[in-house]
């Protein structure tokens, strides 16, 4: 078929290409700018990209995905309707991609898509679906000649109940995205109740107080019991976790803190419920070399070190934040200095006293403007609700000849060029931050 992705920039809907056109699909796709992964899909699966949306990019196509982000007033998706090509929202097209696959889906709250791509490397010979760079294979899709995928399930708008899990895998989980579940709790929580039910064979944690309440069929890890001797190490300048998992022996995976060596037990757990044997999970899981975006060290000099990290919301930021205070005390450096972009308005209202705690324990704290990610712009008051910190209010930061400037109204206002410099978010803080922006 000839498939259209309106919106094929994003991490979900461009490993939905990237997937199609290893199954023999010609794809096709649109986007408001040209990107590291418009550019990949271009080059190395032959897409043709159209920057930014135009109607002409459907004439011609048999079917059109499009991100949850498009509107009805797309000009593609104007189109499309008119035209009479069939129109899926990604969470609609999971159906038909997954329907007749053995699925291995990873979903939860938090640490999902580091659970994903940990459980790829333990499992080599199979599909993933990841909604993050893995630093492995270098993308968030790999390709193998089978029925089996890994995939990252996603909650945000209940499409994980589309994903047709065999095994299902658990990390946690904590009210998000509930603008979308009209803001009714009773909804999300049925939500994951429906996915874990869909699948054969369940994998959670336990510890969780909605995961462990419920009465279901499922491998269940407490964690403060089945994982023990948890040790940081620095292989090379690079953060490790070992650790000792119930009766199965020492294990050693890539990345710092509690979450990593729990994220790396659920995968584990979930590989052998997959029939994999413990020796070769055990040296699979070292492959593991990190996911982009993710306490991603992208620069590493002896005086100073620069991490690009994805966390958007207060419990993921507390989760690197103490994994940040522990690297920097291995590696001797005397300053924690941090760069935030909040991702979403209603994000950012919805957990504010959350962020407020998250950042304790920073030297410095730079707060960039509110990623809207389309939304309506709401007044927050985040000098006054961060007051307690030595606070930067600052416009965009920028990487140079291994410096971080900060800039406010076209003018630096500072510089970080020792000590452990840090940024957090889900919009474009990526780039700014690596020097791209």
């Amino acid at each position: 078929m000839k498939i259209h992705f309106i919106g094929i920039g994003g991490i979900g809907l461009s490993a939905l290409a990237k997937f199609l056109a290893n199954d023999g699909h010609e794809i096709s796709g649109s986007d408001i700018k040209q990107t590291e992964i418009t550019n990949d899909l271009a080059l190395n699966f032959g897409a043709k990209i159209t920057i930014p949306h135009h109607k002409d990019a459907v004439i011609g196509v048999d079917r059109v995905i499009y991100s949850a982000v498009v509107r009805p007033n797309n000009p593609e998706y104007k189109m499309a309707k008119e035209l009479g090509i069939e129109l899926l929202s990604r969470k609609e097209a999971l159906k038909s991609i997954l329907g007749e696959k053995e699925v291995y889906a990873v979903g939860g709250a938090h640490g999902k898509s580091t659970t994903s791509a940990m459980l790829a490397s333990i499992i080599p010979d199979t599909n993933a679906l990841i909604g993050a760079i893995s630093k492995e294979f270098g993308s968030n899709v790999r390709y193998a000649d089978n029925n089996r995928v890994v995939f990252e399930a996603d909650e945000s708008d209940e499409s994980f109940l589309n994903s047709n899990p065999h095994l299902a895998i658990v990390t946690n989980v904590e009210p998000e995205h509930m603008e979308y579940y009209n803001y009714d709790e009773e909804r999300f929580y049925n939500a994951y109740k429906n996915f874990l039910n869909l699948a054969k064979v369940r994998v959670i944690n336990a510890e969780d107080e909605f995961l462990g309440s419920l009465d279901i069929e499922a491998t269940r890890l407490y964690p403060s019991r089945d994982i023990k001797n948890i040790e940081f190490t620095l292989v090379d300048g690079e953060p490790h976790t070992k650790f000792t998992l119930k009766e199965y022996g020492d294990f050693e995976v890539f990345g710092f803190g509690y979450h990593i060596a729990l994220d790396a037990s659920l995968a584990i757990l979930g590989a052998l419920e997959m029939g994999e044997e413990i020796e070769d999970i055990r040296k699979n899981l070292l492959n593991y070399r990190g996911i982009k975006k993710r306490f991603d060290i992208i620069q590493n000099y002896e005086n100073s070190v620069v991490i690009d990290d994805y966390g958007h919301h207060p419990t993921e930021i507390k989760a690197t934040m103490d994994s940040l205070k522990v690297y920097k005390d291995l590696r001797g450096f005397k300053k924690l200095q941090v760069i935030w972009q909040p991702h979403k308005y209603s994000r950012t209202i919805d957990n504010l006293s959350g962020f407020v705690k998250c950042f304790e324990g920073v030297d410095e704290l730079v707060i960039l403007p509110i990623w809207s990610a389309g939304e309506v712009e709401i007044d927050i008051d985040l000098k006054g609700a961060f007051s307690r910190y030595k606070l930067h209010m600052a416009d965009r930061v920028t990487r140079k000849d291994g410096i971080v400037q900060v800039i406010k109204d076209g003018n630096i206002i500072t510089e970080y060029h020792d000590g452990l410099i840090t940024a957090f978010g889900a919009g474009d803080i990526t780039y700014q931050i690596r020097g791209e922006s």
